[in-house]
């Protein structure tokens, strides 16, 4: 078992704050099977959508196959937000689906190199991407290299696109299908790993117009403003800190 505790000053997921720029509190649970080869967790956050969900909580699952230096995962992930409530405003129109629960498939590679760079190509598939009926395949590159004179310092970073397809009318009924706007975001920061603790500082970004934000979140400030406009998808620098731990660490199901 692995279980991990998060705490950071905005949740961004993939370039989109979903705390409405404000703190999160994150933790999980993963069973690990077989020396981590296959798995299974529960992972937790407080949120701030626009359909104001008690919370965000994921489940998911894969295999983690490893050759030496080469590493996979493959897996699905289900995004389940308990208590929402669709978004309709004064003239009846609705922003927002009913439910945006949505599931995703995804693969991972990554190879290192002489146990200090690490790099990574990730593409992840949704079918009905926050339940609009619009798909959604995201894809990224990664990269983190070790620094070699303080152990457990990295800078690393992300560069990845979102391809997003057309909302499906029925889900609405009285807001036309709507292509939703593709966009690129990338991310790059510096961390340091002492025992099971980890501090990272971090620059998150898209190249989503303000407009195009507001497109795929309906911030509810756009709405009361008139303005069609959201500020969650602009530059953010988010600090982490987290603590990851193992039961077997603890001396529970340890080997005998």
């Amino acid at each position: 078992m692995a279980f991990s505790v998060k705490g950071m000053t905005d949740y961004n997921f993939r370039g989109i704050s979903q705390t409405d720029r404000k703190p999160a509190i994150q933790g999980g649970a993963e069973l690990q099977i077989y020396n981590n080869l296959f798995y299974l967790g529960v992972y937790g956050s407080n949120v701030d959508l626009a359909t104001r969900p008690d919370a965000e909580i994921d489940f998911y699952g894969g295999i983690r196959p490893k050759f030496g230096d080469l590493a996979f995962d493959f897996g699905v992930w289900q995004y389940y937000y308990p208590g929402e409530k669709q978004l309709i405003d004064g003239a009846g129109v609705f922003w927002t689906p009913k439910n945006t629960d949505f599931t995703e498939v995804y693969g991972k590679v990554s190879y290192t190199f002489a146990e200090s760079l690490t790099l990574g190509a990730n593409i992840y598939y949704a079918w009905d991407w926050l339940g609009t009926g619009a798909s959604g395949t995201y894809a990224s590159l990664t990269a983190k290299y070790a620094l070699p004179f303080l152990e457990g310092l990295a800078v690393s970073g992300e560069l990845g696109h979102y391809w997003l397809g057309t909302t499906n009318l029925a889900i609405w009924s009285t807001v036309p299908a709507t292509n939703l706007p593709d966009y690129t975001y990338w991310n790059a920061g510096l961390s340091y790993t002492w025992k099971n603790v980890t501090a990272d500082l971090r620059y998150h970004d898209t190249d989503l117009s303000k407009n195009d934000c507001f497109v795929l979140t309906a911030d509810p400030r756009g709405i009361t403003t008139g303005t069609g406009r959201s500020k969650w998808c602009g530059a953010a620098f988010v600090a982490t800190l987290s603590f990851d731990i193992t039961a077997s660490s603890l001396g529970v199901f340890a080997a005998k």
